[in-house]
């Protein structure tokens, strides 16, 4: 056994509850262990303890016991920080969630990952160089040379955790935790990922611990999976037995709540409802809300050849409308034009060409005075909960706010909408004097779709609105999502790289490639019967 890890307890402080209760598991050679559980849980804490990464706060007990490259067993647990130098990187590498953050972004990509083959190996730069490179074919990244002169931004989301992996793999370690990394990835750059840390872990004889909130990814590579819950194991044994007979509710719970692309369901399952598969129904007939036709945006830029300028296509005649009342979702992979349209319909982008018609008007080529009546109606969700709510600002603030802008109502009949919209979001008045670190992330993308709803828009887009979330919180939110649509017939632009998630909420559906829209149609259609190879590829790569 490679890893064998035995009543690991953690706590954070003397008298506080353990965050990690009495855990034990292994992992053999070449064999992947997956571990699954909500945030909070205790999976990344418990990996991170294995090589004391954690804060000097944590207390932590229990044996680690870990065979190193000479067949020596060791309780890591009991070395200092000097001998652990010699396991960190060296014996056990990391593949951290966001890359972007985990890369120095002033040093080249080549520069980072030779870094540490020289501190190991103890090698010259010319050959760390070389072996960087080899790790960059290795780990299926195209034009290494370029790679190694790159520094991390100029590398897309996909390549970044995939130098993040060559960075891992660069000591030749024995064990390989990956946490969560490929959260927020395109379903192709995910599926490549995947694929190669179960390749990597096969050639190399690798044990390979991987931490996942999505029962479903890792069910698709690993051979174990032990689920956690509230810091304890609810849920431990093979994959296929915990896929096709899960003893816990909390197992059942995860595989029920994750969408489908093969099934529409009315209403996600949560812990204590179960929904049953139902066929899509789709309505006709409701007069148009949102219009657009032949919309294009191009950037032009100094960097072409000869000092020429260069124009860069983001979006290529792109036409579609959205009922009143219906949701229209746009899929495709990061650069494929999504967010840009977002930013198009909304005027926040100038239009190169096309049109965009807001009920019966044109909103297109509106100076901001003019747009502002629209700008009422027109809302928008973000990605990232916590990076668009202000910190400084408590929750009360950060709802009446919109209706401030716009001269809606007095102060106490924007404080008195603000509670009516929290407790319609499932949220308790209270939280209006709390702040945004107070909350969780679910309960803060609540907050979002209140404040989005204080001006009582007519349409909302919805801009990778779950991308971070649990699976369970992201049922709820998409639940939340629906309800408000049917109670207050809302209109959903509903932009997303997770096709499952599309396929619950769209009624209409684009796919969009490089700028341009590869199919445009009733999303039953596209998901039963694609008529585009890239749609077809895009489904193939759905774990």
């Amino acid at each position: 056994m490679l890893l064998r890890v035995e009543n690991l307890t953690i706590r954070f402080g003397a008298g506080q509850e353990p965050v990690v209760r009495d855990i034990s598991f292994q992992v053999g050679e070449a064999e992947t262990l997956g571990i699954v559980g909500e945030s909070g849980s205790g999976k990344s804490v418990s990996c991170f303890s294995l090589l004391k990464l954690l804060p000097k706060s944590a207390e932590v007990s229990g044996k680690v016991s870990y065979k190193d490259k000479s067949g020596k067993e060791v309780d890591l647990l009991t070395l200092n920080n000097t001998q652990l130098q010699q396991y960190r990187g060296k014996e056990i590498g990391f593949v951290f969630q966001e890359p972007m953050s985990s890369l120095n972004p002033a040093y080249t990509c080549g520069d980072q990952v030779a870094e540490g083959i020289r501190k190991h190996k103890k090698c010259s730069r010319k050959e760390a160089q070389a072996k960087t490179i080899s790790l960059f074919e290795e780990v299926l990244l195209p034009d290494p040379s370029r790679v190694w002169k790159a520094y991390p931004h100029e590398l897309s989301g996909g390549q970044r955790q995939r130098v993040m992996i060559a960075m891992a793999l660069a000591s030749d370690p024995r064990l390989l935790i990956a946490d969560e990394p490929t959260t927020a990835l395109d379903v192709t750059v995910q599926k490549v990922v995947v694929e190669l840390i179960k390749k990597l872990s096969e050639q190399r004889n690798m044990g390979v611990i991987f931490i996942s909130h999505d029962l479903n990814l890792v069910g698709s590579m690993a051979d174990r999976i032990l689920v956690m819950k509230s810091g304890e194991i609810v849920e431990m044994g093979m994959t296929k037995d915990i896929f096709e007979k899960p003893q816990h509710s909390y197992t059942q719970n995860l595989l029920q709540c994750r969408p489908s692309r093969n099934w529409h369901l009315p209403r996600l399952p949560v812990p204590g409802l179960v929904a049953k598969p139902v066929l899509p129904q789709e309505n006709t007939g409701n007069p148009i809300l949102l219009k657009a036709e032949n919309l294009s945006k191009s950037y032009i830029s100094g960097s072409g050849w000869w000092g020429k300028n260069a124009e860069t296509k983001a979006v290529v005649a792109v036409s579609f409308d959205i009922e009143k009342g219906k949701t229209l979702g746009i899929v495709g992979e990061s650069g494929s034009g999504k967010s840009t349209i977002s930013r198009l319909v909304l005027g926040l982008t100038p239009i190169t060409s096309g049109k965009v018609y807001f009920g019966n008007d044109e909103i297109s080529g509106l100076n901001r005075k003019q747009f502002r009546p629209y700008r009422r109606q027109m809302q928008m969700i973000f990605q990232d909960p916590y990076s668009s709510l202000n910190p400084k600002h408590s929750i009360g603030s950060i709802l009446t706010e919109p209706m401030d802008i716009f001269g809606i109502g007095n102060k106490k009949e924007r404080l008195d909408k603000a509670e009516y919209l929290l407790k319609k979001t499932g949220l308790p008045a209270e939280y209006l004097h709390r702040y945004p670190h107070q909350l969780s992330g679910g309960q803060r993308q609540r907050v979002c779709i209140a404040r989005a709803l204080m001006t009582d828009p007519a349409f909302i887009i919805c801009d990778e609105s779950v991308a971070a979330l649990d699976v369970s919180v992201q049922a709820q939110v998409l639940n939340l999502l629906k309800d408000l649509q049917d109670e207050l017939g809302l209109t959903y632009l509903f932009i997303t790289h997770d096709l499952a998630v599309a396929r619950f909420m769209s009624h209409q559906l684009l796919v969009m490639q490089k700028g341009k829209a590869e199919e445009y149609g009733k999303a039953a259609d596209i998901f039963s019967n694609p008529s585009s190879a890239y749609t077809k590829k895009l489904l193939d790569s759905v774990v």
